[in-house]
């Protein structure tokens, strides 16, 4: 009977780990919004990486969050970096590291507390005509194993669209007053 039950625990115990060898490590998650402004004043209110504080729903997270800056903001190589004693908020910094005027910014995002990761974001714009812009906000993630077994588990990818989605809105919002 004891032997059962160590098997039983055992099985129990290992099933996750074997399920993430099955599961990916890395996602990608885009959000798009139609923004009622010329494409020139969008990506220059974008281009601007302390601006993602007045939109950003992880920017709001901590209202008293301490926050430093490093270089030119809305030059390559600016960084922005959070230290906030919210866990939801945690430790980390986010640099420009590519800037094609008008199109293309690309971000590196280095989280030190509370989960350790380096990951990728972006943000596009597109002209639509009649003073519309097409933004775009993307974010590409990596979960080591056996941590990638949360991807499916706690939906991160649902949970990054909807922040996206949302901060998206709060740009719209607030451009187009």
């Amino acid at each position: 009977m004891l032997k059962k039950f160590l098997l039983v625990l055992l099985v129990i115990t290992a099933a996750p780990f074997v399920a993430a060898l099955f599961i990916k490590s890395d996602y990608q998650v885009v959000a798009t919004q139609t923004i009622n402004k010329p494409l020139g004043e969008v990506f220059d209110y974008l281009r601007f990486l302390k601006h993602q504080d007045e939109f950003s729903v992880w920017a709001q997270i901590d209202p008293n969050m301490r926050k430093s800056y490093r270089g030119v903001d809305g030059e390559v190589g600016f960084v922005s970096a959070w230290d906030s004693d919210n866990p939801d908020a945690g430790k980390g910094e986010q640099e420009i590291i590519a800037l094609e005027s008008e199109r293309r910014i690309d971000y590196a995002l280095r989280f030190i507390e509370p989960f350790a990761s380096n990951d990728k974001a972006y943000l596009t714009t597109e002209a639509l005509g009649d003073g519309q812009t097409k933004v775009s906000w993307g974010f590409v993630g990596h979960l080591d194993y056996p941590m990638n077994l949360l991807i499916p588990l706690m939906d991160i990818e649902a949970m990054v669209q909807k922040d996206l989605e949302t901060g998206l809105a709060n740009l719209k919002q607030r451009l187009e007053r």
